[in-house]
Parts: C-alpha cells; sequence; structure tokens
C-alpha cells in the first residue's frame, strides 16, 4: 500500500491533470496553475507548481494555506479522514484499492487501525463550513420561504462537500447545506448534510442527498436554544426544513430538529421543560416517533403537546399557505400563555 508521500509523487507527476480536475475554474499561466482557492473559485490567490523540483507543491497567498497534490484532494473534496484521501487519490489515479488488514477490528502489530470517531470527523468538517449569509445553501433554504437561515449559527455552508455513492462507490464533490448535531451543553456531535445542485435547482440529484454523520442519539440541531439557562417550554421535531419553518414564524421558541423519526422519538428534553410541542409529519414514521417521545415525556412529569401541519408538513404550510395562515394554525394550537409570548398580536 502506497505511503502518503508515494501518493503525493504519484499526483506530482501529473500535476496539470490534477489541477484541470479538481480545480476546473483556474488556468495555467506558466509554470504555475492559477486559482482563486481550494473551493475553486476564479481569482489568482491560489497557485500550484506544475513541473520542477516543487511540482505539486501549492500556496494559498490570501490566506497562507500550503499544501502537496493530496492535502488539495482533501480541501477541494471537503474530506476529513486520511482514508477517504487516498482513496480519492487512487481513484484519480486508476490504482487498485489496497486489501487493509488495519481496516478489520484491532489492525496488525505493524499497521494499527487510526479510525477517528466519527463526533471527532463530525466536528472538523463543520469547522470547514462557511458562513451561510449569501451562498447556495441561503438561497436553497430561501426558496423554501426560510429567508432568516443565516441567523442560526448551528447552519453552515460547505462550497464543495465529499459525497461517496453507497452502491456504486463513485465519488463527487457538491455544494451543501451542513447543520451541526449538539448535545444539551452545545458539544458538536454530529453533523446533517443536505447536498445542493451546483446550479441552484434544489438538491443534488443524487441517490440520497440528506446524510448525518456522528452521535445523533438524544442529540440535535437546536435553534434559538439558549445554553445554561432553563428552557420550560420547546418544540422538538423531526426534519430540517420543518423546524426551521416554524422558527421562521415563532423565532423566540426554542427548537430542535432531531433529523429522523427515531432520533425524535430518543431526544431527551431539558430537565426544566414543562411543555414539549412535538411537531408532527403526516406520516407512518412520524406518527410512530411522536407517539413514543409523548410516553417518554409524559414519564418524567413533561406535558407533550402535538403540533399538525394543515399539508404535510410545516415547510409545505409556510410555502403553499403563507406565514399568516400557518401562524393562524399554531395560535389555535399553543397554550393561551405560550402564544401570548411566542404569537403576539
Amino acid at each position: 500500500m502506497l505511503s502518503a508521500s508515494e501518493l503525493a509523487d504519484h499526483l506530482a507527476r501529473d500535476a496539470e491533470a490534477v489541477c484541470r480536475h479538481y480545480l476546473s475554474a483556474g488556468r495555467r499561466a506558466g509554470n504555475y496553475w492559477i486559482v482563486g482557492d481550494v473551493a475553486n473559485n476564479k481569482g489568482r490567490s491560489l497557485y500550484v507548481h506544475l513541473s520542477g523540483s516543487r511540482a505539486g507543491k501549492w500556496t494559498d497567498a490570501a490566506n497562507g494555506q500550503y499544501g502537496d497534490l493530496l492535502d488539495l484532494v482533501r480541501e477541494t473534496c471537503g474530506l476529513v479522514d486520511f482514508r477517504d484521501v487516498a482513496d480519492e487519490a487512487r481513484h484519480f489515479l486508476s490504482l487498485p484499492k489496497p486489501e487493509r488488514a488495519s481496516s478489520r477490528r484491532g489492525g496488525t502489530p505493524d499497521h494499527p487501525p487510526v479510525d477517528r470517531p466519527a463526533a471527532e470527523r463530525a466536528r472538523r468538517l463543520f469547522g470547514m463550513t462557511q458562513p451561510l449569509a449569501g451562498t447556495l445553501g441561503d438561497s436553497y433554504l430561501r426558496q423554501r420561504a426560510i429567508l432568516r437561515a443565516s441567523l442560526h449559527p448551528t447552519l453552515r455552508f460547505h462550497p464543495s462537500c465529499y459525497y461517496r455513492d453507497l452502491v456504486t462507490g463513485r465519488t463527487a464533490s457538491y455544494p451543501a447545506l451542513v447543520a451541526a448535531v449538539t448535545d444539551p451543553s452545545g458539544t458538536i456531535t454530529g453533523v446533517h448534510r443536505t447536498w445542493l445542485d451546483p446550479n441552484g435547482d434544489g438538491k443534488a440529484k443524487v441517490e440520497d442527498p440528506r446524510r448525518a454523520l456522528g452521535g445523533l442519539l438524544g442529540n440535535a440541531v437546536r435553534f434559538g436554544f439558549p445554553l445554561h439557562e432553563l428552557v420550560p417550554v420547546m418544540v422538538a421535531g423531526e426534519g430540517l426544513e420543518s423546524i426551521l419553518s416554524l422558527s421562521h414564524v415563532m423565532p423566540t421558541m426554542p427548537m430542535v430538529a432531531a433529523l429522523t423519526a427515531n432520533h425524535l422519538a430518543a431526544f431527551s428534553p431539558p430537565a426544566a421543560c414543562l411543555r414539549l410541542y412535538i411537531a408532527g409529519d403526516a406520516d407512518a414514521a412520524g406518527r410512530h416517533g411522536i407517539e413514543r417521545l409523548s410516553r417518554r415525556a409524559q414519564a418524567v412529569g413533561i406535558l407533550p403537546l402535538v403540533l399538525s401541519p394543515e399539508l404535510g408538513d410545516f415547510n409545505e404550510d409556510l410555502r403553499w399557505l403563507g406565514p399568516d395562515q400557518l401562524t393562524a394554525n399554531l395560535r389555535a394550537q399553543l397554550v393561551p400563555e405560550d402564544t401570548m409570548v411566542f404569537l403576539p398580536t
């Protein structure tokens, strides 16, 4: 199996081909490939040596980033694990994928397994993102009538997030909306990615454009959720867009998106919670999650109250019925004292 330096050397032998593939927005200028940055934006700040003793070495003069072509593959594809970086490089070089004794549990004495915990990989990926405002991720949510998503620090954007087809093994990179999954203390335990069509046509045209990474069980994506403060009233739901739609009309209400019906059922409300509004989806899995969470809430003295959309989900209500009708529907379902606080007239 080739080492990291050997893989980098193989890539450097045809550095221009690597640049044309991963930095297609750039161009050759003499002995350099010039482009804007590792996200493949147009510009001139990043330059890659194409030949000579420094072939494959690159530097971004704007931010001080530098590395070899293996680093470039990692950055442009938004990869975290070296294993994935190496696989991508081998795929580009048409090298066979090696048998890894170290990938089996326990590895070998000479090659112990290096398997970074999923939560750490999730935190590293979130650290590679950028603010949501003005990005394709922001535009995607605005198309769904969610206009203030960029105010939520748990939502970020990755311009070129690595995607692997789980059936064919093929890899690609797409822009992605990235949401941080956190525990009650605010520590990131996972991320949720929504890969987007680069031309702005909704989600990316792939088999499964939504995936989570890391520790979701008992945790969630949190919106307007004050840390280290009492939370007597809150909303818990399944889908990201549904909860963002509710937050659009109730911006001061603490909310969480558990992302799946099973994780909604396993969500743990804060100890001070008195009323838990559960945002329902109109399908069998959604109803099952609501029922299980309701029973768990009642067992610890929390009053569960179900919020129901008029259409299939709350994002459909926001998009097709409008914020005023969604607000009126919620006003009829909230406890009067909560209506006064979170839906004032």
